[in-house]
């Protein structure tokens, strides 16, 4: 009897997840069918429910994910930027994942920003990193030199066998054997951070490093880039943004490291938000055959955690004079008052999003013959433009954590889906009004819910 009763269940479990698999739109966990066919299932369905109400284990695991944003203004990853790098990355406690955006990899040139991409310096950063991130925390002398990444277009693929079995697959092109690497590893660890994914364009640059333990433990799928151009006349690459999508045992991320339009000008911080709006618009990450059978978010606001950082160029409404006598005060809060970006966010940019409290001084723009002086601080100084302070580098996050749940039977993942106000301001000469710029960006949240059954709809 107990055998029998244990092939009836089996078959039921069996067909209510080829039924789910057949359905076009999912839901979740705890409801119930509407109806329709193959309703003799629902007493099954219920049952399956109930084992995971009653015996539920939620876990939540923490990542510690270091994201940083750096204009290096066209210098090359070499003598006094492989030690401020080295200084950057400088952590009490490693981190499990590195994101890191750069502009101006290159400087901005005719020939750059129209010619073809040369992903040389973006090997040479990536070269750099590695190097740093493993003499930190892996082995000091083994470094991404041995396989470097050659391609300014790069994304994880999957976890490889040889990966499993060793961290390294060889020393200076020589094969070596099990014991020795095995030696290898417990006396150094080995190459601790792998590149999960690079992207350039132009001068914007993004590089994602994990762990390679978290390889290991979690099931991390759909690493895929974006690339998206709003410079020159709309759609050249000196501005514009570069963007990475990965899940992480259910839970979806996008890093955004973006350059947008600079100017101090009135009206400047128009073409800022604009440039934002058409990032939102354009930044896709559509499925392939080669994908997995676990559904990914099709754009930025279908994902759970997201980071958007970079020069982002906005400025203080204060004169110059008044912003420097803040900045030697160290009033940084009375300067925030004439934050660019934060007015803009009370009229709908980022509306919603988060930002680390800012008790360091404006990042922009020093002077290139001293790092501890403001750009035409001092009168008649030839060469220097009077620039007016501020914070351009900027780090905004938006999203919540995902509980994952699981059972003896199954393991399922419950998200809800946050949806930040976005509202484009008005902008001059502009063919698209306001409504149809919302209407736009909402149309594309609606498709990538509606496409990705990891996500539910709670509006």
């Amino acid at each position: 009897m107990d055998n029998r009763n244990e092939r009836l269940r089996s078959m039921r479990l069996y067909k209510w997840f080829k039924k789910e698999h057949k359905r076009p739109v999912p839901y979740h966990l705890n409801e119930v069918s509407d109806g329709g066919e193959d309703d003799g299932d629902d007493e099954m369905e219920d049952s399956y429910v109930r084992s995971m109400e009653m015996d539920p284990c939620t876990s939540s695991n923490e990542l510690r994910i270091f994201v940083g944003t750096w204009n290096v203004a066209g210098k090359s990853p070499v003598g006094s930027l492989a030690v401020d790098l080295d200084e950057w990355l400088n952590l009490k406690d490693a981190a499990d994942i590195y994101v890191l955006g750069f502009q101006e990899i290159v400087p901005l040139k005719t020939r750059t920003v129209i010619g073809a991409e040369d992903p040389t310096e973006a090997t040479n950063w990536n070269l750099l990193i590695g190097k740093t991130l493993n003499n930190k925390y892996g082995c000091p002398w083994l470094t991404p030199t041995l396989n470097p990444i050659s391609s300014d277009n790069y994304h994880y693929n999957g976890f490889q066998e040889s990966e499993k079995r060793a961290s390294f697959s060889g020393l200076r092109g020589i094969p070596m054997t099990d014991w020795s690497r095995s030696q290898h590893e417990q006396l150094y660890g080995g190459s601790k951070y792998k590149l999960m994914a690079s992207k350039k364009m132009v001068g914007v640059f993004i590089s994602v490093w994990m762990k390679k333990e978290l390889l290991r433990k979690y099931c991390i799928s759909n690493v895929k880039v974006c690339s998206v151009a709003c410079g020159i006349m709309g759609y050249l690459g000196n501005k514009g943004s570069v963007s990475v999508s990965m899940s992480i045992e259910g839970t979806s991320f996008c890093f955004i490291a973006a350059h947008l339009a600079s100017g101090e000008k009135k009206g400047d911080e128009g073409r800022r938000n604009h440039q934002v709006s058409e990032i939102f618009r354009r930044t896709t990450f559509p499925r392939s055959p080669k994908d997995d059978d676990n559904p990914h978010p099709l754009t930025i606001l279908g994902h759970d955690q997201i980071f958007w950082f970079g020069d982002l160029n906005y400025r203080l409404y204060l004169e110059d004079n008044l912003a420097r006598h803040l900045i030697k005060k160290q009033n940084w809060r009375a300067l925030q008052e004439f934050d660019q970006l934060r007015r803009e966010q009370e009229d709908g940019v980022f509306q919603g999003w988060r930002e680390g409290d800012i008790e360091f001084a404006p990042t922009y723009k020093y002077s290139s013959s001293n790092c501890n002086r403001y750009s035409g601080g001092v009168p008649n100084r030839s060469g220097e433009k009077q620039r007016t302070p501020a914070w351009c580098d900027r780090i905004l996050w938006y999203g919540k954590g995902v509980e994952v749940m699981k059972s003896t039977n199954s393991r399922g993942v419950e998200i809800d889906t946050l949806l930040p106000s976005i509202i484009i301001p008005e902008q001059t000469g502009q063919e698209k009004t306001d409504e149809e710029e919302k209407s736009t960006l909402l149309s594309l949240i609606v498709k990538d819910m509606e496409s990705s059954p990891t996500h539910i709809k709670n509006l």
